[in-house]
C-alpha cells in the first residue's frame, strides 16, 4: 500500500481507503461475518483509512466497525460523520422525505458522544459535517466541531459536499483537513471550482463513490435485478432509460482497463489517484475479494496517453442521469 498525507497534517493515510457503509446499509443483504473478515483483511493490506457515518444503518455501521477497531486502534485512522437525521428514527435507503440535516451546535455535541460510544473509542480521528445545514451558518457548525477538538474528542475536522464558498467560510473559523465529495471518472463537477479551492487551502479531497457506486466496474446488473433494499435500484444512472448510454461508456472503459492488465475498478481508482497526491479515494466494499482488487490499484501507473483516452471516452459517451434523486441533490451544495 502507498500512503498520502492528510491535508496540512502529518497523518499518513492509505492511498486507497475503505468505505464501510455497505457493510450495514443501502447495498442489499449484509453479512457481518464477511464484513468483519474484510476489516481484518484491510489491516493485512495496510488500508488504515476507514470511513463510516452515524446514519449508516442508524449507528449499526459504527458498532460493527468497533468490533475490529478497538483491538487495533493504533492501526486505524477512523473517520465518521454527523448531520443526517431521520424523523421517524429509522434509517434506510427509502427514507426519502424522512431525512433531514441537523448541524446545530447542540446536536453536534450529542452526535459526537453517540459516535464515540458506538465506536468504543476516546477520540474520532476525522469528524465530518455530512452536509451543509442551510439553517445553520457554517461558521457555527465548525465552531462546535472545533470545541470537540479542544476537548480531545476529535483530532481533525472535515466537510462533505460543501461549496467553495462554504469551504472558505469554514476554513476561516478553524483549519479543515479534508473535504469529502463524490468524484470519479463519471462525476467530475468539482474540477472547475471546488478542487481549486481545496488545493489553494491545502485541504485533502476524499473521493467517495470513486467507482460510481459500482457502475464503472462493468459488473453491475440492470436496476430491476437489484434487491429492493439496494438504494441504487432507483438512482437515475441505473435506470433503463440511461443504462444504454452508460453501458457503452462502461464497456469501452473496461476494454481500456484490460489493455492495462487491470480491472475496470482498478483503472477507475488509478484515475482518481492520478489526479493529484491530495486525493484519497475511499471505495466501499463489504467483501474481501473486492477490497484486495481495489487495493491493487496503487500498482497501476497511468500515462498521459491513458488519461487522454479516458477523457476522450467520457466526452464521447457523456454520463446519462444524475447521481442522486432530486431530494438527494438538494442536499449537495454547489
Amino acid at each position: 500500500m502507498n500512503y498520502r498525507t492528510l491535508g496540512k497534517t502529518s497523518e499518513k493515510l492509505s492511498a486507497i481507503g475503505l468505505g464501510c457503509m455497505g457493510m450495514s446499509w443501502a447495498y442489499g443483504p449484509t453479512d457481518e461475518t464477511e464484513s468483519i473478515a474484510t476489516l481484518h483483511k484491510a489491516l493485512d493490506l495496510g488500508v488504515n483509512f476507514w470511513d463510516t457515518a452515524d446514519m449508516y444503518g442508524n449507528g449499526e455501521n459504527e458498532e460493527l466497525i468497533s468490533k475490529v477497531l478497538t483491538e487495533n486502534r493504533s492501526k486505524v485512522f477512523i473517520a465518521t460523520k454527523f448531520g443526517f437525521r431521520f424523523r421517524d428514527g429509522v434509517a434506510g435507503p427509502s427514507s426519502g422525505g424522512n431525512t433531514y440535516i441537523d448541524c446545530s451546535p447542540d446536536w453536534i455535541q450529542k452526535a459526537a458522544e453517540l459516535s464515540l460510544k458506538r465506536l468504543k473509542v476516546d477520540t474520532i480521528d476525522l469528524y465530518y459535517a455530512h452536509r451543509i445545514d442551510p439553517k445553520v451558518p457554517v461558521e457555527e457548525t465548525v465552531g462546535a466541531m472545533a470545541q470537540l477538538v479542544k476537548e480531545g474528542k476529535v483530532r481533525y475536522i472535515g466537510l462533505s459536499e460543501a461549496s467553495s464558498a462554504s469551504i472558505r467560510k469554514a476554513y476561516a473559523a478553524h483549519p479543515i483537513a479534508a473535504l469529502q465529495t463524490e468524484y470519479s471518472v463519471m462525476t467530475r463537477d468539482i474540477e472547475n471550482d471546488i478542487l481549486k479551492t481545496t488545493r489553494e487551502l491545502g485541504i485533502s479531497l476524499i473521493a467517495y463513490s470513486p467507482l460510481s457506486r459500482g457502475l464503472v466496474t462493468a459488473t453491475m446488473p440492470d436496476a430491476e435485478q437489484l434487491p429492493d433494499d439496494d438504494f441504487r435500484k432507483n438512482l437515475p444512472r441505473f435506470t433503463n432509460e440511461n443504462r444504454a448510454n452508460n453501458n457503452a461508456l462502461v464497456e469501452k472503459f473496461a476494454a481500456l482497463a484490460k489493455a492495462k492488465n487491470a480491472t475496470a475498478a482498478q483503472l477507475a481508482l488509478a484515475w482518481v489517484l492520478a489526479q493529484g497526491n491530495d486525493l484519497l479515494p475511499i471505495p466501499g466494499t463489504k467483501r474481501r475479494k473486492y477490497l484486495e482488487e481495489n487495493a491493487g490499484a496503487v500498482n497501476i501507473t497511468l500515462t498521459p496517453a491513458d488519461r487522454a483516452a479516458i477523457d476522450a471516452l467520457v466526452e464521447q459517451y457523456p454520463v446519462a442521469g444524475e447521481r442522486y434523486l432530486e431530494a438527494g441533490l438538494k442536499m449537495v451544495e454547489r
